[in-house]
């Protein structure tokens, strides 16, 4: 298996700005309008929720300090199933098969699709019924397909300015809340609402709850709310000098993430009453819109939710195009020439056509209510899982036993920051294992561990894909697989597997 990466420079189409816009738009979707109060109503105060914000953000800085490291060893797409695959090499394969289940038939924008629907029709006042948010989430992820799989160079302006305009909304909503707490005429809050508190040092820690349940329950909402710095990796094959690119736009991404999380942060508890912030029949943006501006600017802010949204769908559906590209170059999937081609756009069409494929079936048969949080919760926790193992694997090439490696990247991250990154994600894998305290389950109908246990049922079915076809049907058939490189008629490396009888010698 070749971890070596010969894309020719005419492929690679992201610059800077493009590879941290992938991160920006990855990141930020809808979470940052709508889980300060469900952090909120955990925490129980405003001080223990910033706190929980900046956990939330050494956690991100570190993971992308892990992801740099790997990304500038391993420069090549694929991010955390290329780095499985070099850390843990025996058995050979498994890791790939592993993966591949879960990259294939995982639906990445489905939720997405479907929150952009309701946002959007919301927002042109049409009655937000099932059938009429699936036809929105279907038409926006066609419009995706389209974008990124035809219109290579489109897409990518299309989503850089996408990911600037949702920096200036968060920049506007930010600067209205500071406005708003210095007393800037013109920004007060309505006398007909109820009034914030303005930052009190009494009020500040007042109801905080330090109850070991809710205070891991609002730490799982906020390092979610950060996911998508490991983003770009999944791309830099497609990279200008992707080692020195990734070593700046991962750090400048999650720089401005963070800043913006705790400056909108300070403008919702700014101009929104903590009682509002809990109690409140809508989302934290909403509530800032109508006590500044008045009720009626609600519906804008629906279209510029929609347009966050549809940056994070591009971002996400960008990656994991590639994802399933990189599977195809490695030759584990059948007709794996037809993914680890670019024909006949310069784009991974069938990569991505497959992604949307399987969103839509996700976005078509998940029902309201736990079906639909279900499938939220089992796309989110295999990639708890990968981060475990990945710096799990980042701390064994530090060890004696690794040294044959020779791993020496250009970016090395501090141990205690990997150690660090690795003890939060134990934390993401066991937590959803504990019984939730009463009230607090996150399911009506299903068992609190459904989708744990459906996540791990998938891997599961890696392993017996392995089995099958890498273990008992060659030994049954007298013959080995090896893996060779081929170049594509495109220019692009891929590897095929050739039948070895069992017993010829290896060139």
């Amino acid at each position: 298996m070749s971890f070596t990466d010969d894309v020719p420079d005419s492929k690679r189409q992201l610059g800077l700005l493009s590879a941290a816009s992938l991160i920006f738009n990855r990141v930020i979707g809808s979470g940052v309008f709508a889980t300060p109060s469900l952090i909120l109503n955990s925490s129980g105060s405003v001080g223990m929720t910033f706190v929980m914000w900046i956990l939330g953000a050494l956690v991100s800085a570190a993971g992308t300090a892990v992801y740099v490291e790997f990304g500038t060893g391993l420069p090549r797409s694929g991010a955390e199933k290329t780095y499985m695959e070099y850390v843990f090499r025996r058995p050979a394969f498994l890791t790939t098969c592993i993966y591949a289940v879960y990259g294939m038939f995982i639906g990445r924008i489905s939720a997405a699709s479907v929150a952009f629907g309701e946002y959007a029709l919301h927002a042109l006042a049409y009655e937000r019924t099932p059938t009429n948010v699936r036809i929105a989430a279907f038409l926006c992820s066609t419009c995706c397909l389209i974008v990124h799989g035809t219109f290579l160079n489109f897409g990518l302006r299309l989503q850089n300015a996408l990911g600037a305009f949702k920096l200036l909304v968060l920049v506007l909503v930010a600067g209205s809340g500071f406005l708003s707490l210095l007393g800037v005429p013109g920004f007060a809050v309505g006398e007909e609402y109820d009034q914030p508190n303005k930052y009190t040092w009494q009020t500040f820690w007042q109801g905080s709850n330090f109850g070991a349940n809710a205070f891991v329950m609002g730490m799982y909402n906020v390092i979610w709310s950060y996911n998508g710095y490991s983003n770009a990796n999944y791309a830099l094959s497609e990279v200008r000098d992707p080692v020195r690119t990734i070593k700046l736009a991962a750090p400048l991404a999650m720089c401005f993430v963070a800043f913006v999380y705790l400056s909108v942060n300070v403008a919702y508890f700014a101009v929104v009453s903590k009682a509002d912030m809990l109690n409140g029949g809508t989302i934290p943006a909403a509530l800032l819109f109508r006590n500044l501006y008045g009720p009626a600017t609600e519906r804008a802010l629906s279209v510029v939710i929609s347009l966050s949204i549809l940056g994070n769908m591009l971002s996400v559906l960008f990656t994991q195009g590639r994802v399933v590209q990189e599977l195809g170059r490695e030759g584990v999937l059948p007709y794996s020439s037809f993914f680890a081609s670019n024909k006949p756009f310069n784009a991974p069409l069938p990569g991505l056509f497959t992604q949307y494929l399987v969103s839509m079936l996700v976005t078509v048969l998940a029902p309201p209510g736990d079906a639909y949080l279900f499938m939220v919760n089992y796309c989110s926790y295999p990639l708890a899982l990968f981060n475990l193992v990945i710096s799990g694997g980042l701390l064994l090439l530090y060890t004696d036993a690794f040294k044959s490696y020779n791993w020496d990247p250009p970016f090395r991250a501090y141990k205690f920051v990997v150690v660090f990154f690795f003890l939060s994600n134990v934390f993401l894998v066991v937590v959803p294992m504990i019984p939730p305290s009463a009230g607090h389950e996150p399911y009506q109908h299903l068992p609190y561990y459904s989708h744990v246990v459906a996540a791990l049922f998938v891997g599961f079915l890696g392993v017996v894909s392995w089995f099958i076809f890498f273990r008992w049907i060659p030994e049954r058939n007298g013959y080995t697989l090896r893996q060779v490189t081929v170049i594509q008629d495109d220019g692009v490396p891929r590897n095929v597997f050739r039948r070895i009888p069992t017993g010829v010698e290896r060139d």
